[in-house]
Order: structure tokens, then C-alpha cells, then sequence
């Protein structure tokens, strides 16, 4: 199973990584469209910690405990690609909370939302790893 990887020592701060995801998670096709004067929701978010920058999304956990946590069992392994289904999610919070690495988000559905390697809007290469300028975001 193919899992991204951040080399930190290579990330930029450039943030390019988190409207790629958030453009390619918007279900438009033109990219003004799908972001101008609108929140940003990306899956993939840039942490700063002094002069260190780093990429956090999902690491697909082989025992996840976002997964052992979803009290409506909408999250899933599918193909080794933790899932949500938004139609069995509560909004209850609890993966946000069990995720050891802060990757799951409160969408503006009121759903979790996560990093699912673009597998459902584009092809399974992930676009954050497409468009990194400087390679900082692998999979491997």
C-alpha cells in the first residue's frame, strides 16, 4: 500500500499543497471557481514549528484508530485507503479526536473529512504530490 510521505527538510511553506487538495476535493473543474472568496477546505494541511514546515494528512495507519473510534462505522479501509462515508458520518468528532496526528478535519458539511489520496476525484494519483514544487510530498 502506497502511503504519503512529507520530506520536511524539502517543504517550502508555500501552502500550494493544501489548494491543489482543496481544488481537486471541490468537485469543480476550474480552479478560480472552486476557491475565489470561498473557505479553503483542504485535506492536507502546512504546520510550522519554528524554521521547521511540514505537510500533515493522513497516513492511512495500518491499525487505525479513527477507525476502531467511528461510533457509526463510516470509517473504513477500502483497498489499504482509510475512507469516511459521509452518508454514515454523525458529525460526532470522535476520530478527530483519537487521530494520533491531527489529520481529520471538521468539514463545512458537518461531516470528518480527510486525506483519501485523491482515489475518488482523480484517478488515485494524489494531487498534492503532483504539484509539490519542490517534490517535498511523495508516495511511496
Amino acid at each position: 500500500m502506497k502511503k504519503i510521505y512529507v520530506r520536511e527538510e524539502w517543504c517550502l511553506k508555500c501552502r500550494l499543497c493544501e489548494y491543489i487538495c482543496a481544488f481537486a476535493n471541490s468537485g469543480c473543474g476550474d480552479i478560480v471557481a472552486a476557491l475565489k472568496d470561498k473557505p479553503i477546505m483542504p485535506r492536507i494541511t502546512v504546520e510550522e514549528e519554528g524554521k521547521i514546515s511540514y505537510a500533515v494528512s493522513c497516513r492511512h495507519c495500518d491499525d487505525a484508530l479513527c477507525v476502531k473510534g467511528c461510533i457509526s462505522g463510516a470509517i473504513s479501509r477500502v483497498d489499504g485507503v482509510v475512507t469516511i462515508d459521509k452518508n454514515k458520518c454523525v458529525g460526532c468528532c470522535t476520530c478527530i479526536l483519537s487521530c494520533p496526528y491531527g489529520a481529520i478535519a471538521y468539514g463545512a458539511d458537518g461531516t470528518a473529512t480527510k486525506c483519501e489520496l485523491c482515489v475518488q476525484n482523480a484517478g488515485g494519483s494524489p494531487m498534492c504530490v503532483k504539484y509539490c514544487p519542490n517534490r517535498a510530498i511523495v508516495l511511496e
